[in-house]
């Protein structure tokens, strides 16, 4: 093989390969080697998320208050992940400041404040204002539109506020930490309006299903190393559909209506073309476990 026919086989398998490395991938999961105390994400990165632009479905950000994999063709991030501790929580006001993020690489479509506007859909947001009352510039950094999906009102202003509530006040507290995850997979939602696939001109896709998985243990260093099968672990997978909630006091807790394993979420997930591998960082005995345990 002459010297330019080599450079030519080169460069093609590179763009070949980058092109793959665009997409979703297959096989997710992630080499834990040293990860900080209360890093948003300890317990793993479950689509193999890059900080490549490369990956334009499953581009990785790290917003310093969480991190999240953000998918250009979907408009919104597949999963978001933080810490959550007493810390965290302060008396900063909040701040709707909805707004773009500019710094997203420059191939990406910019979702706007105003993208959202006559759809029948909140941004609701992924890691909640409420998680991030500390400073001002941390609430701020909530209202990224990279950190909203269109999310049915009812749902959004019921049971998900319950359930952030929740996880908030009586999970964590003063005394506990949680590492928190939020995502959506499919496409179809009913909101205010009517069932859609689509808004903003199909720039935003609209979820068909939305899941949050909280893992808590007691306030402490070494997480990765301490935590075991005494965790708690909270999961739920919930329908993105305006008609099936409301926002009374009731309605607030009916999140526990859709409680389940982080199993069968990565089970159900993968049915709607979406690979998800949680907890990757931890042993395997350990993230077995909790992967099956079932929040009562």
């Amino acid at each position: 093989m002459n010297t330019k026919l080599a450079l030519l086989v080169a460069v093609t398998v590179f763009f070949v390969s980058c092109k793959k490395e665009s997409a979703e991938p297959t096989n997710p999961g992630t080499n834990p080697g040293t990860v900080a105390d209360n890093d948003h994400m300890l317990l793993g990165n479950p689509t193999n998320a890059q900080s490549n632009a490369l990956y334009t479905n499953n581009y990785l950000k790290d917003y310093t208050y969480y991190k999240l994999a953000y998918s250009n063709n979907r408009g919104t991030a597949l999963w978001v992940s933080w810490h959550l501790q007493s810390s965290d929580i302060g008396s900063a006001p909040r701040q709707d400041d909805f707004r773009a993020d500019n710094t997203l690489p420059p191939t990406f479509y910019l979702v706007q404040h105003s993208s959202y506007s006559n759809s029948g859909f909140d941004r609701g947001h992924n890691c909640p204002s409420a998680d991030r009352t500390s400073t001002i510039l941390a609430n701020s950094s909530t209202f990224f539109m990279t950190n909203m999906i269109p999310q049915a009102p009812k749902l959004n202003q019921g049971p998900w506020e319950g359930l952030e509530d929740y996880i908030r006040n009586t999970l964590v507290g003063a005394s506990n930490e949680a590492f928190i995850l939020m995502g959506n997979y499919g496409s179809g939602g009913t909101g205010s309006l009517n069932t859609t696939t689509d808004i903003d001109n199909g720039h935003i896709i609209v979820p068909a299903r939305v899941w949050k998985i909280a893992v808590v243990m007691p306030k402490g260093n070494n997480d990765l190393v301490r935590l075991d099968t005494s965790a708690i672990v909270l999961a739920v997978n919930m329908p993105n559909d305006n008609n099936l909630y409301n926002t009374t006091a009731a309605g607030k807790t009916a999140w526990r209506n859709y409680v389940t394993t982080v199993s069968n979420l990565e089970q159900n997930a993968a049915a709607e073309g979406m690979i998800l591998d949680f907890f990757s960082n931890l042993s395997a005995p350990v993230r077995t476990y909790l992967k099956s345990k079932l929040f009562q």
